[in-house]
């Protein structure tokens, strides 16, 4: 339906900084809609969507906040939830369907898309029945409604295929609780996003609801073995009868930490089956989704594509606060950046990073690193001994002692994937950037831990490793500021 300027229809997006609209907008912009992101604080989506996507201030929970960003609006989807609220999430989530529903109604949006959880009828969790209230909300108060219940979403960073991955990478043995025996129809978020997609062109007189799901009904336990698998872990579970989603919240605070608050809310929602009753969607939307298995190897797949499209080094807060011990997560992966400021120009601050490695070596305590490679040698790993393909250039691909190069960028990035023996996956990799009076060197380290193994690795390692590459960086800049290809004492 596109307008005579040449857009598409004007799309609201509430919960554009949460997981699915965060992987909505993108979609919409390529499918030329005219989107329109609504945000309590706008400057958290500076540069995140495309310059045509226009960012407003407003607040469901400020119900005259809304009016301006719903005038002219086709479609509006509605993705907000209180759960990360320390306050009464339930009267949260009330409030604000109804401010958005009849916000809706009185700038005379043609439609709602509401993305809820899937359950059954019968006894729920506060969480899955504050999902079913904002549904019935919207519909009733607001224009006709188009709600899609999902079951448990499979994607890089959706909360609770994080929690599960979580716990498979933490726990080599499980006691696991009557939860784990709990059936669920988990679909893909690449396919949640085709259903949201697709709804803005379904016919629709008044409010409707589908149920999503992928082809293939799993219990959790089920699910968390297929992603051991697939990562390369074994993991042995022991069930008891006797822990009950309560206790498993409170025990889930104590392993995951980060996601306590929320996962402590979702865990209690475990009890009840999310799976597809109703096949319908099947037949209104040309949606064929992926089975589990194909569902958390893309998962996969997209984690690694999102690292290598994303600067590691805003992994950081960027709040200016120091970052925790070990270092801070991106994903499943830890992240570590050191930076150094340097009184000269980019190439000459990139100059000493092409020729790390080989004879020149790492600029500090080059001991260390020798004997890193000799070990590796020991356990079967390539050390250190294939030096460099040449002194001074280095290109995609090259092996640089027990490293590969991955990515180039002349004068500004060097990323090197690690190829020795470790619990997991690692790289390293130097950013350039002119900052005045000179420039800005970044230095990251990320680890990618497999299993308990590898986070044992890194956190026992980590002070030796903190101190080689603060060392290492260290050496860069005086390299830089000396302008000489001189290889370091």
């Amino acid at each position: 339906m596109p307008d005579p300027d040449g857009w598409g229809r004007r799309v609201l997006v509430t919960g554009a900084s949460g997981y699915v609209g965060g992987r909505l907008v993108p979609a919409l912009e390529a499918g030329g809609e005219r989107v329109r992101c609504l945000a309590r604080n706008p400057s958290y989506l500076a540069g995140r969507f495309s310059s045509r996507t226009e960012v407003v201030r407003g607040d469901v929970l400020d119900g005259d906040s809304l009016l301006d960003a719903l005038r002219g609006v086709d479609t509006a989807y509605y993705l907000v939830h209180s759960m990360g609220s320390k306050a009464d999430f339930e009267e949260q989530d009330r409030i604000g369907a109804r401010n958005f529903a009849r916000a809706a109604r009185r700038q005379r949006v043609r439609r709602v898309i509401y993305l809820g959880g899937l359950v059954a009828d019968g006894e729920l969790s506060p969480h899955l029945a504050s999902r079913r209230e904002v549904g019935r909300i919207l519909a009733s108060e607001g224009p006709p409604t188009l709600e899609f219940r999902a079951s448990i979403i499979i994607g890089s960073g959706s909360l609770s295929f994080e929690l599960l991955r979580s716990l498979v990478n933490k726990l080599p043995l499980m006691v696991t609780p009557r939860w784990v025996r709990t059936t669920a129809q988990p679909i893909a978020i690449e396919d949640v996003i085709a259903y949201l997609i697709h709804g803005l062109d379904l016919g629709l007189e008044s409010s409707a609801l589908f149920e999503i799901g992928g082809p293939r009904r799993v219990t959790y336990g089920e699910l968390m073995r297929e992603y051991a698998r697939q990562i390369g872990v074994r993991r042995v579970m022991v069930p008891v009868p006797l822990l009950s989603p309560r206790l498993s919240s409170l025990w889930l605070g104590l392993v995951t930490p980060v996601y306590a608050r929320v996962g402590r809310k979702l865990v209690t929602s475990l009890r009840n089956e999310t799976v597809v009753r109703d096949a319908a969607a099947l037949e209104r939307f040309p949606v064929r989704p992926l089975d589990v298995r194909e569902a958390i190897a893309l998962a996969l797949a997209e984690e690694d594509r999102d690292m290598a499209r994303t600067r590691w080094s805003d992994a950081v807060s960027a709040s200016g606060r120091r970052p925790p011990w070990g270092g801070s997560r991106f994903g499943s992966r830890i992240v570590d950046r050191q930076q150094a400021l340097v009184e000269v120009g980019t190439e000459r601050a990139f100059a000493p990073i092409q020729r790390i490695g080989g004879a020149r070596g790492w600029y500090y305590a080059n001991w260390l690193w020798a004997l890193r490679g000799a070990a590796d040698l020991l356990l079967g790993g390539v050390g250190m001994r294939r030096g460099r393909r040449h002194p001074t250039e280095v290109r995609p691909g090259d092996p640089l002692d027990f490293w590969r190069v991955e990515a180039v960028e002349p004068g500004h990035l060097l990323r090197l994937q690690a190829e020795m023996k470790v619990p997991g996956r690692a790289w390293l990799q130097f950013e350039v950037e002119p900052r005045e009076p000179g420039s800005r060197i970044t230095q990251t380290a990320v680890f990618d831990p497999r299993g308990l193994g590898g986070l044992l690795y890194w956190y026992l390692l980590y002070p030796i490793h903190w101190l080689i590459f603060r060392g290492m960086l260290r050496g860069i800049a005086r390299q830089a500021a000396k302008g000489t290809t001189s290889a370091p004492a």
